[in-house]
């Protein structure tokens, strides 16, 4: 019982590490359902004045977010390594970040929650993804991201001697 209990943030990160993957494929090479929900989520943005944000050169184009995903996934299985249980807090963290966009874009925009007409899957998968990201962050791993941020903090404001 007490292994099973050790290993479940392990189990987060994998499951979180395989959902980002998953949707790689589907990112990196163009695919017509992330043209769809990209192209929609662009016409969006020049509705209010952001032209291009979303497109394929924008600021939140599938491959910038892709490219997050594929950083955070690393970081998340590299993280089951006891040693490197910190980095496994810095993957939720980008994790979070990516899935809080993913679900606030899901809900406040003309996204919606069933842009491929999956039966929401894809939102339900984001949504899973934050509140394991959340648990990792602040619950499972909370100490080993304290010690990352404290890690981080020690490279660019170094103590006075």
């Amino acid at each position: 019982m007490k292994f099973v209990i050790r290993n479940i943030p392990n189990a987060m990160a994998i499951f979180m590490a395989v959902i980002f993957i998953d949707s790689l494929f589907f990112k990196f090479t163009d695919h017509p359902k992330t043209q769809q929900i990209f192209g929609l989520l662009d016409q969006w943005g020049t509705s209010i004045g952001a032209p291009g944000l979303f497109g394929h050169t924008g600021l939140f184009s599938q491959y910038v977010i892709g490219s997050i995903e594929v950083l955070a996934s690393t970081l998340l299985l590299v993280g089951i390594i006891p040693r490197f249980h910190h980095v496994q807090a810095l993957g939720a963290l980008a994790g979070v970040l990516v899935m809080l966009g993913a679900v606030n874009f899901h809900l406040f925009t003309p996204l919606g929650v069933d842009p491929n007409h999956d039966g929401g899957g894809l939102f339900m998968a984001a949504c899973t993804n934050l509140v394991f990201g959340l648990a990792l962050l602040f619950g499972l791993r909370r100490k080993e991201f304290v010690l990352a941020v404290t890690r981080f903090v020690h490279i660019f404001a170094p103590a006075p001697e």
